[in-house]
């Protein structure tokens, strides 16, 4: 290999890079654009539930219940119910995805000792807010029962009670259970997988359709000096890339940063080589530039967006879906990034997934050089 024809290569890869200032500057803000959009849009925190209530017993003690769920930040009473049936109207129309309805004679049953009913509706169509939200309710419940037993218990033997469980709850890596400090660090393993694929898909196809491969084949330039010197130039915009992604995830979103920022540099590079070498070979294997497009986006965007445990657990996929996550680069980046921000975990706990970007960074460029050699035979 000679640094010549590799420094060579670069530089006119860059002159390329510098002359065409719109695709340059779209993918400079194109990070920017995605981690505004997706981390403010996307939210996985289920709270503010709009909440229908339906008082038939209108009794302080009814009162005082609603007023545990008005006190909860998981709820939001968006009205009072006349009747059961506007309830139902209430959640038919999306008005409300939860009703609480508290029946007649609810007081009168709470003093007498008697089993006192507490009806919940909620709409099931979005199962998953749903068993949340009934999840919160069932804790309100259970507290305000134990709450209203220990007081009766209390009042019977004269004596104050203690609780038998004092529960103390301490939640590690993101107290607040703030969905963005889970989101942001994964979206910026798939803005890179994007954008990485997407600035090399092309470039290999545009020398073909360009004529100027031609060219480059008469010279004494080898297969892997001319995927070397491409993803070299790319990864420079890359490397801004992802300054740009970690500078807005820390200073706008606050995720919390506990690890090393060295290790996390050195990540997203083997990260980043990995995803550059790949849309080199999708457009080696090519040949035209709408085709590389759309197989850049159809091997990035979705197995990164899908199958990384970005949104979805991979636990809860099918065996056969999961097999194939295991083979997604940007599944063990997202392990990666989401350990040294809120974990701050080092090699020590990470050297496998750093292991696997390894692994794949060289196995993708092999494929590259020999998939060029095969154009160039």
């Amino acid at each position: 290999m000679s640094g010549r024809r590799l420094r060579a290569i670069l530089q006119k890869e860059l002159r390329h890079i510098v002359r065409d200032t719109r695709s340059l500057l779209l993918a400079l803000a194109l990070p920017l654009l995605f981690l505004v959009l997706f981390g403010y849009a996307l939210s996985l925190d289920v709270d503010r539930i709009p909440t229908v209530i339906y008082d038939a017993d209108q009794s302080p003690e009814s009162r005082d219940l609603i007023q545990r769920f008005a006190a909860s930040r998981y709820f939001q009473i968006e009205g009072f119910a006349s009747d059961e049936h506007e309830v139902e109207r209430s959640i038919d129309t999306d008005r409300a995805l939860v009703g609480i309805a508290i029946l007649r004679n609810y007081a009168r049953r709470l003093h007498s000792g008697q089993e006192t009913n507490v009806q919940l509706l909620l709409d099931g169509s979005d199962s998953n807010t749903a068993s949340i939200a009934l999840g919160y309710a069932d804790t309100i419940l259970s507290q305000y029962a134990f709450a209203l037993r220990s007081e009766g218990q209390n009042q019977r033997s004269g004596l104050r009670l203690p609780s038998p469980i004092d529960a103390q709850l301490r939640v590690w890596y993101n107290s607040s259970l703030q969905s963005k400090n889970f989101i942001v660090p994964g979206l910026i393993a798939v803005i890179l997988m994007i954008i990485a694929s997407m600035l090399t898909s092309l470039t290999i196809a545009r020398e073909w359709e360009m004529g100027t491969m031609e060219q480059l084949l008469s010279t004494p330039l080898r297969p892997e000096e001319l995927v070397l010197g491409k993803m070299m130039a790319y990864f420079a915009v890359g490397t801004a890339d992802t300054v740009i992604a970690v500078v807005v995830g820390i200073g706008i979103f606050q995720v919390p940063m506990r690890g090393s920022y060295i290790l996390l540099a050195a990540a997203s590079g083997l990260f980043l080589a990995g995803a550059l070498f790949w849309g080199i070979f999708i457009s080696a294997a090519a040949r035209s530039q709408p085709v590389a497009f759309q197989l850049g986006l159809l091997t990035s965007f979705l197995p990164a967006m899908q199958l990384s445990g970005f949104i979805y657990a991979v636990e809860n996929m099918p065996p056969p879906v999961r097999m194939i996550t295991y083979l997604v680069p940007a599944s063990y980046f997202i392990k990666l990034t989401k350990g040294i921000f809120l974990k701050g975990t080092g090699v020590g706990v990470l050297w496998t997934e750093l292991l696997f970007l390894t692994v794949f960074g060289l196995a993708v460029f092999l494929l590259s050089t020999w998939k060029i050699r095969q154009k160039l035979v």
